[in-house]
């Protein structure tokens, strides 16, 4: 099992910067991969951006590409998503989630998520 929890979310108005941590723990040793998704209301859950563990490569969105930057820090068990350049909306719940193997893009561990809202 993996634990996952999610911090940073808030306020802030169109055109700022917010990053989000997401702190995991248990058997870390098992991530092939972190990403961060996101839920807007009455919208489905959509991916958002993800790292390899190991390698740290990225993947972005097409709707993050050059606003959003993800990076990890594996001595503290850490993935991060920088947010700059804000839009009304990119306001959701945002998740981070662990991807166990190479082998399944499957999504294995989830966090709770962190409010973010962005003001016009």
């Amino acid at each position: 099992q993996v634990q996952l929890v999610e911090s940073g979310g808030g306020l802030v108005q169109a055109g700022g910067s917010l990053r989000l941590s997401c702190a995991a723990s248990g058997r870390t040793f098992s991530i092939y991969a972190m990403g961060w998704f996101r839920q807007a209301p009455g919208k489905e859950r959509e991916f958002v951006a993800a790292i390899t563990w190991s390698s740290g490569t990225t993947d972005y969105a097409d709707a993050v590409k050059g606003r959003f930057t993800i990076s990890r820090d594996n001595a503290k068990n850490t993935v991060y998503l920088q947010m700059n350049t804000v839009k009304p909306e990119d306001t959701a719940v945002y998740y981070c989630a662990v991807r166990s193997t190479y082998y399944s893009s499957q999504y294995d561990y989830w966090g709770q998520g962190t409010q973010v809202t962005v003001s016009s």
